[in-house]
């Protein structure tokens, strides 16, 4: 499949470049952010001088970097490392992204960037191909994926043993045990941090929208504008979570989007909102019908056949099956419903033309661009087979949740995304076979740790 519509309209051009220097003259150095498999952001700064160059003719970096672990190890395994002599790729600036980062000290510009292999052809193993390749089957079928990212975490500081915990007010100094679900008090208490965010969202041109004090002490969300561009939409939240971590920093806080940071406290979820398009914009899923046209319900028969094969991606670590808890908040079954937040995939109410679903189940800690490749792909093929979701929930979801339907341990899922030919497709054998192998890395060396939970249980009584 081409996906060289993700090759940014300005390369070979460095109008955007020139024009952003012209604009920030006092700017004197530009971080590259290339998102691995993991959603975590490496590169390079690279100097003021040296950013045209950039935009016309890339930048070589060690493709290694595709394939490293979590911890930041090289993973062999995955194809990218001393097999291939730890050679470069081309990594090029994603059009749009060129920006100022507010929340660094030096004048400095950020600009997301993406990797191909050196003769053009799009880099096997980075996450934002793989979505553009989603995004471009639903295309070919008249189709254009509308979507929004929804993302939960925490803010936290450490106490002086260095233990984290949820941070104080900044305004009165004080920090809050309690629950205060859309408590107006506590982003009151927190407003110079949330202001130098929204602030830095707008430098970044990111549409920001709400803001609401979540279900645990420390715990907010953010919400962020559908677009039509699911590309854009996903760059977004990954410009918005590397924000909110800078602005935490200059705050003393520190950003959290851990699934389950703490085990008596809610999880940090990721809701990926999607509904779908004509060519001509008009809302595919928009019906008087509180759970959409039939087409929507296909997509959700689509999302609900494959969840348990994408697991292994909407909960990529050891932490994020922590959160998967019954009256939590977060799913523990593939069930749908309009207008139920105890479900997996979520109808939410409103007017017809606003018809979507709300995917509930990957945590915060997923990496944005592969949660909504495997989203879109899924929607896909519910549609394109005319899936039946089967009866929608009423009332408690938990109650009637089944157990066993979705893996609820980290290698299980591994293992369960190995043997899924949906999987495959959705993100491509090669890109699936370098993800594979670096969770199977991370889970070995995730299981082989001596915690001193294991001192605790077993030293007294083994």
């Amino acid at each position: 499949m081409n996906t060289t519509q993700t090759v940014p309209a300005g390369l070979g051009r460095s109008g955007e470049a020139r024009e952003f220097l012209d604009r920030h003259p006092d700017v004197e150095a530009v971080q590259l952010v290339i998102t691995d498999a993991n959603g975590v952001g490496r590169g390079k700064n690279i100097a003021r001088e040296e950013l045209e160059s950039l935009y016309s003719n890339g930048r070589n970096v060690a493709g290694s970097i595709l394939g490293l672990d979590v911890t930041g190890e090289d993973v062999e395994e995955t194809g990218l490392v001393w097999s291939v002599g730890d050679a470069d790729l081309a990594c090029r600036p994603v059009a749009g992204t060129l920006a100022r980062a507010t929340w660094l000290n030096r004048p400095t510009a950020q600009v997301l960037g993406t990797m191909f292999e050196l003769d053009g052809r799009p880099a096997k193993a980075d996450p934002r191909h793989v979505l553009a390749r989603a995004v471009e089957r639903l295309r070919a079928q008249g189709r254009v994926p509308v979507v929004a990212v929804e993302l939960e975490f925490y803010l936290l500081e450490r106490d002086p043993d260095g233990r984290l915990q949820p941070a104080r007010g900044l305004l009165s100094g004080t920090r809050g045990n309690r629950i205060d679900a859309y408590g107006l008090g506590r982003l009151d208490d927190m407003s110079p941090l949330f202001d130098d965010l929204y602030a830095a969202a707008r430098a970044l041109g990111l549409p920001v929208r709400t803001l609401m004090s979540e279900y645990a002490p420390g715990q907010f969300e953010i919400t962020l504008e559908h677009r039509a561009d699911a590309l854009r939409a996903v760059d977004e939240a990954v410009q918005f979570k590397r924000a909110v971590r800078g602005i935490a920093a200059r705050h003393g806080c520190v950003a959290c989007f851990m699934a389950k940071p703490f085990a008596n406290l809610a999880g940090a979820g990721m809701h990926l909102h999607a509904s779908m398009a004509g060519e001509d914009g008009r809302n595919l899923y928009a019906d008087d019908d509180p759970a959409g046209t039939p087409l929507l319900r296909h997509a959700i028969g689509g999302m609900r056949e494959t969840m348990a094969d994408g697991m292994a991606v909407f909960a990529p670590h050891a932490n994020s099956y922590r959160r998967f808890r019954a009256m939590s908040y977060a799913p523990v079954a593939p069930t749908w419903g309009v207008n139920n937040r105890s479900v997996s995939l979520r109808i939410p109410a409103g007017p017809p033309a606003s018809r979507h679903v709300e995917h509930r189940v990957a945590g915060a800690d997923a990496n944005p661009y592969l949660v909504a490749a495997v989203v879109l792909a899924a929607m896909a093929h519910g549609m394109e087979r005319g899936i039946d979701p089967g009866p929608r929930v009423e009332g408690n979801g938990y109650e009637q949740a089944r157990v066993g339907d979705l893996p609820t341990q980290w290698h299980a899922a591994i293992e369960c995304a190995s043997r899924s030919e949906f999987l495959a497709e959705a993100l491509g054998r090669e890109f699936l076979d370098v993800y594979l192998a670096i969770k199977r890395r991370e889970c070995e060396k995730f299981g082989a740790l001596v915690t001193d939970r294991d001192y605790e249980w077993y030293l007294d009584t083994a």
